[in-house]
């Protein structure tokens, strides 16, 4: 899978780019805030319809110029072809009338609305951050969101049962609160509890497998990384007590048996206590918590080992390998992880678009076989190596 070209128009700091992107590794290169980054993003939005940065759409949009239009507005498109076909993904953002703080999203595939979760898995992208370091030592709601995000990119049934099991907690706390304040009998919560279980069960079997793949793959790169000195582990820590089952109907069972115990202390609470959206999951580095007393350096090789196992766990899934993106990576690797990077890239993704400050980071080698462009005030201009100097 890749992305064979990319159109934006009023998107951040771009006024207009069209760029056509071939196989293999494309570097960006530029000073911070020239729109490498944003390039990135728009990728991944053109992916899941989110953005990793803006808590909103509107801080997407190029103001400057899209107040120039009759109808301010931002479009998103790219086209990726997967095996022998090609799908165009359209996300168009416009100013609602007379609210200059609304945007209304229109997804478009192959001409055709559709809703955010078609969206999911025509583009598939695996995106490193400079802050995914949180990934180790943030919080459990941003780990759950990377599998979340990770699992509704590979298998829409995931997607669509997280969904409905998101719903249902927020009605189920709102019963509970109102018994907790109101009083009532707690056996109305029965049936939020069957339609808890029935959704919660497939996250929490999905997860578990993942996590069982990208542990096997994340240890071995891991220890590239690291020239065999230090031992990864990744422990997925369900809140339901499974007790090493993996089957969808045994751990609804233990699901339903743990929502019962919990009965007298969720009603006070008026909160659910236990599922998929209190799950965690753990990094271990030689049987230490990384998040808790690992070093930085060491965080960020545990999360940069995690995306590059994320890629292929993708492409045992799907078949496909993912678009890797790479936003600035390179500042913190030392020598040898830089080196390791650079090779596992020659031989790893079919598509992978890498951004940095300094190109000189890179071997001369590796920049002579790929495109670079240059990045500046939303625009780019490609950068034509001279020959390498002959052998000898």
């Amino acid at each position: 899978m890749r992305l064979t070209h990319l159109s934006l128009h009023n998107v951040r700091n771009f006024v207009r780019l069209d760029l056509d992107l071939p196989p293999g590794v494309t570097i960006l290169v530029g000073d911070n805030a020239q729109g490498k980054t944003n390039l990135l993003e728009s990728i991944y939005y053109l992916a899941t319809s989110r953005s990793p940065h803006a808590g909103s759409d509107r801080e997407l949009v190029n103001w400057l110029s899209a107040e120039q239009e009759p109808l301010p507005y931002a479009r998103f498109v790219g086209r990726a072809a997967r095996g022998d076909s090609q799908v165009t993904i359209e996300i168009t953002l416009t100013q609602q009338a007379n609210n200059d703080q609304r945007y209304r999203k229109q997804i478009r595939l192959n001409g055709v609305p559709r809703r955010a979760m078609d969206l999911l898995g025509q583009l598939m992208v695996v995106l490193f951050l400079p802050d995914d370091i949180a990934l180790v030592s943030g919080s459990p709601g941003g780990r759950r969101r990377y599998l979340d995000v990770m699992l509704c990119q590979i298998d829409p049934g995931y997607c669509r049962s997280l969904a409905r099991y998101s719903q249902v907690v927020s009605q189920r706390n709102a019963l509970l609160r109102d018994l907790r304040e109101r009083g009532g009998d707690p056996a109305q919560l029965m049936f939020w509890d069957q339609r808890l279980v029935g959704d919660g069960a497939i996250p929490v079997a999905r997860r578990q497998k993942a996590l069982c793949v990208l542990d096997e793959l994340a240890r071995a790169i891991h220890g590239e990384l690291t020239d065999g000195t230090e031992h990864l582990h990744l422990r997925y820590q369900p809140s339901v007590e499974i007790e090493g089952q993996d089957t969808v109907a045994a751990i609804g069972a233990a699901f339903q048996a743990q929502l019962q115990s919990l009965r007298r202390r969720e009603v006070p609470a008026g909160v659910t206590l236990v599922g998929p959206h209190r799950d965690e999951v753990r990094f271990l580095i030689d049987d230490v918590d990384a998040g808790v007393y690992g070093s930085r350096g060491q965080q960020r090789t545990a999360a940069l080992a995690l995306r590059l196992a994320e890629v292929g766990l993708m492409r045992r899934e799907t078949g496909e390998h993912p678009v890797l993106l790479l936003d600035d990576v390179l500042s913190e690797l030392d020598a040898m992880r830089r080196r390791f990077l650079v090779e596992w890239l020659g031989n790893g993704p079919e598509q992978a678009i890498l951004t940095t400050t300094d190109m000189h980071t890179l071997p001369e080698a590796f920049l002579h076989r790929c495109p670079v462009w240059r990045v500046q005030l939303g625009r780019l201009t490609e950068v034509k190596h001279p020959p390498p100097d002959p052998p000898g």
